[in-house]
């Protein structure tokens, strides 16, 4: 296809979102053109965490063995207690976790999660991936989608699938609900190899994941590639810590400074040179008009305290080929069903993640009834997340 022939699809965002609906839509038998506006195809980022509910989706697309194949299968997801360093409560991952869910939780470097989708999309056949596009206007007409990008050059499409994140053009488009929501946390991210972490004491669960929780911060340790690295990911509400606002490592530290020997010294390895805002929208629905629709963070953003960011753009992206072969021929139907599909789920993911938030980080007599609740648990109670990893969402169930 040249770059102004029109196509059946056009997916803008070549994030593990885009790929993600692109490789599906190419599953499905589907031409796909895919923009990226970054001068060539990769993901920022460190680590990522991936339940079943996307591993299914992986598997179904064909590249779960080339992401797990650095992967790291944590046998408990634990949290502690960021100050007195007690251990709170743990979910088994184990064997007992994958007989109930089908698939193992894992962990794995988000460029090892965005490659695999990419070279599947690559030696599809299907899949067109043209970098270096910024979209400056998106329309939609008689003749259906078009797309012009800052260097003058336009695209056709008969459909039009925006992965193009929280500040999407084709959001704007569609819902009018403004900015995105501002938390007041920050997120510090960054790996650092196990053997710089481990002799000072700082991984205290080196087969597993550990969310370290104090009031208003939290700080996440699990190994990514194979065990060799550790991914730390440290959040701290800036509203609460302004000591030494402005600088970010000073800020940081202060915030962990009452924290237990092993928080800071994982604390005093983190790379403080950059920070993420945690932003995140209410759920809304007008995802899809005509023959325009929105995955991943362009229709529902959340907070990571799920870690579902990925994993929902994931099921996106199934959910999205299922309906279009469920309406053949018919876009604007398609795309109706798709949301209608998802908009409840994905709503429940973003609510849901703003209050596993609050609990995190409460203080007070907050911390002690939250750890006298968690502790009459088991690690095999899996109740509290049959709603979340045992999502099919090539069933919709």
């Amino acid at each position: 296809m040249s770059p102004s022939s029109s196509t059946p699809f056009l997916v803008t965002g070549g994030g593990i979102g885009g790929l993600a609906a692109a490789l599906a839509l190419a599953r499905a038998g589907h031409a796909v053109r895919l923009l990226e506006r970054a001068p060539e195809f990769a993901e920022v980022g460190a680590g990522l965490q991936v339940g079943p509910n996307a591993s299914r989706v992986l598997d179904r697309l064909g590249v779960l063995d080339a992401v797990t194949a650095t992967a790291f299968f944590p046998s408990r997801l634990t949290l502690r207690d960021a100050l007195s360093g007690q251990r709170l409560t743990s979910l088994d991952t184990g064997d007992v976790f994958r007989e109930r869910f089908g698939y193992r939780y894992f962990v794995a470097h988000r460029a090892d999660l965005h490659r695999a989708l990419l070279v599947a999309c690559e030696e599809s056949g299907l899949v067109e991936l043209i970098p270096g596009k910024e979209i400056a206007e998106i329309s939609e007409d008689h003749a259906g989608p078009r797309v012009r990008c800052a260097d003058g050059s336009e695209f056709t499409a008969g459909a039009l699938v925006a992965a193009d994140g929280l500040y999407s053009p084709a959001r704007r488009l569609l819902i009018d609900d403004g900015d995105p929501v501002d938390s007041g946390y920050v997120a510090y991210r960054g790996t650092v190899p196990i053997e710089a972490l481990t002799p000072q004491g700082g991984l205290r669960e080196p087969d597993g994941m550990v969310i370290w929780v104090g009031p208003s911060l939290h700080l996440v340790q699990y190994p990514v590639r194979s065990g060799q690295l550790c991914n730390q990911v440290a959040t701290i509400d800036t509203r609460r810590y302004t000591a030494h606002a402005g600088d970010l490592d000073a800020q940081l530290r202060a915030a962990f400074a009452d924290t237990c020997p092993d928080v800071q010294a994982g604390i005093a390895l983190m790379d403080t040179t950059r920070r993420w805002p945690m932003l995140d929208r209410s759920p809304a629905l007008g995802w899809s008009r005509g023959s325009i629709t929105l995955v991943g963070d362009a229709a529902h953003p959340m907070l990571q305290y799920l870690a579902q960011g990925a994993c929902q753009a994931i099921e996106d992206g199934a959910a999205l080929a299922d309906a279009v072969d469920e309406h053949p021929g018919d876009t604007e139907a398609a795309f109706k069903a798709y949301e209608t599909v998802r908009a409840p789920r994905t709503a429940r993911v973003q609510t849901t993640a703003r209050k596993w938030g609050e609990v995190l980080h409460v203080d007070g007599i907050g911390r002690d009834l939250r750890a006298a609740l968690l502790a009459a648990r088991t690690t095999t109670d899996y109740d509290v997340v049959d709603w979340l990893y045992g999502y099919n969402a090539g069933t919709a169930a």
